[in-house]
């Protein structure tokens, strides 16, 4: 019966224990996506800006992502690893069950890089998390309009 008994104990651990310490990994992402579904249209405007993307290719990005976080992450890992962001979204679309650690190794980003342990900590988007909740977002606004006119196909 102890046989039986530590494998029971193994597999509650395993199953209640590892899972949030793998999402605690990007700590920041709750608050982040908080943050841009208060304010969708400025969280698309800002991506856009920071990325150098059109409108339009942001708003397919973040469509097609779980979470507004995902898509930053995505748009990080595109840069940091010099690969197409189609590329990217394809992996995500294949990996994403396997974590972000596994989709950066497969991009070839090593997990030890500078790039990618300030990626776990933390986000640019708006500087830092602090500085996101000093956003205006009829500032946002004012910028989503301007670039949708000026980025527009």
């Amino acid at each position: 019966m102890k046989p039986f008994t530590l494998v029971v104990i193994t597999s509650l651990v395993l199953l209640f224990i590892v899972p949030p310490a793998i999402a605690n990994d990007f700590g920041w992402t709750k608050d982040f996506d908080i943050q841009a579904q208060n304010n969708p249209l400025g969280f698309k405007a800002s991506l856009a800006k920071r990325f150098n993307l059109r409108y339009f290719q942001v708003n397919s990005i973040v469509n097609n992502s779980d979470s507004p976080s995902d898509a930053y992450i995505l748009l990080s890992l595109a840069e940091m690893s010099q690969k197409p962001t189609s590329f990217v979204v394809e992996k995500y679309t294949l990996y994403k069950d396997k974590g972000w650690g596994y989709l950066a190794l497969s991009l070839g980003i090593k997990l030890v890089s500078e790039e990618y342990r300030a990626l776990k900590n933390d986000h640019d988007l708006y500087g830092s998390i602090k500085d996101a909740k000093a956003i205006n977002s009829s500032y946002d606004r004012t910028m989503l309009i301007m670039l949708i006119k000026t980025t527009a196909p």
